[in-house]
């Protein structure tokens, strides 16, 4: 019996070599379980989400045992395809479990969802530096909404978007955004101060909107790794509030001139104010059209295991 025959009889052996290969929810298609094939597909998207939570939690899991259970999950799919092939009759098999039908469903299919996930609904972001601490910090595994405010150029990867906004809705002053920097065309997250026509400045680091400092009460003090900052909760209308740290007395950041925020732009600062490129300096004001996600959930954090589930002020 030739190679191919042995797999399109589903011999136990080939069953079992499949499910280790791809993994369970592949070799049940393959058999013609289509509900276990669905079992095992949920099942295996609920295993990776909890081992990616593990993972950012400190002293629970670390990556060796992160890569000993996709190995069990495979060992899973070889065992019970084994064992489901030897109790298999001869057929004949539904559609899904040829091969061409595997290939587009567990390949094809699983890539264009991810792609739809990814460009359309939420994308995950990693966070190397403190600009926004203590809002965000250094080490967060965060998922951001792509739909927050419609889509536009960068919404989709290589810039596919379209070349205008569709289904539009504009920044809110407080929103912490995702932008595509119009200078460097690095992705950089920051929070949205200044909308369209605002007049926008700091002095001795308070922020004044439209001539009118945004109240602020202090909130103790915040470990920056190293050096304390001051932290304190910034209102940036009634009902919108965020903290925000101050490490130094009159920084570089902390006095400068009136910025009119310019049609179709936005002024960006980050909360951590004396350690933040944003639109106080070289950066300037943002165009709406480079802003493509809202930052909604701290997933993880790969240093920090109390920042776990955390919804983004």
């Amino acid at each position: 019996m030739t190679i191919v025959q042995a797999f399109r009889s589903r011999r136990p052996i080939c069953a079992a070599l499949i499910g280790f290969l791809f993994g369970p929810e592949t070799t049940m298609a393959y058999l013609g379980r289509g509900w276990l094939a669905i079992l095992y597909f949920i099942g295996g998207i609920v295993l990776t989400t909890a081992l990616m939570w593990l993972a950012g939690r400190e002293g629970i899991i670390n990556n060796s045992s992160t890569m000993l259970g996709a190995v069990a999950w495979r060992c899973v799919g070889a065992t019970h395809g084994f064992i489901a092939a030897r109790k298999a009759g001869s057929g004949p098999y539904p559609w899904y479990s040829r091969w061409y039908s595997l290939i587009l469903i567990f390949f094809v299919l699983s890539t264009l969802i991810a792609f739809v996930i990814r460009g359309f609904l939420f994308q995950p972001f990693t966070i190397p530096a403190s600009s926004m601490s203590p809002t965000i910090q250094t080490g967060d595994y965060l998922f951001a909404s792509k739909y927050a405010y419609g889509y536009s150029r960068y919404s989709l990867p290589m810039g596919l978007g379209p070349s205008e906004r569709i289904f539009g809705h504009a920044p809110d002053r407080g929103d912490v955004v995702i932008f595509r920097d119009p200078r460097s065309g690095t992705d950089y997250i920051k929070r949205v101060i200044g909308r369209p026509g605002d007049r926008v400045q700091l002095k001795a680091g308070i922020v004044y909107l439209n001539g009118h400092p945004l109240p602020r009460q202090p909130e103790g003090e915040f470990n920056m790794g190293g050096y304390s900052a001051r932290l304190f909760r910034e209102s940036v209308y009634p009902g919108k509030s965020y903290l925000v740290a101050e490490a130094l007395e009159n920084s570089r950041g902390d006095n400068t001139a009136e910025f009119l925020v310019p049609s179709g732009h936005y002024f960006v600062l980050g909360d951590n104010r004396d350690n933040s490129l944003d639109s106080r300096f070289d950066m300037g004001f943002i165009p709406e059209e480079n802003i493509f996600a809202k930052a909604a959930w701290v997933f993880f954090n790969q240093n920090q295991k109390d920042r776990s589930g955390i919804w983004i002020e």
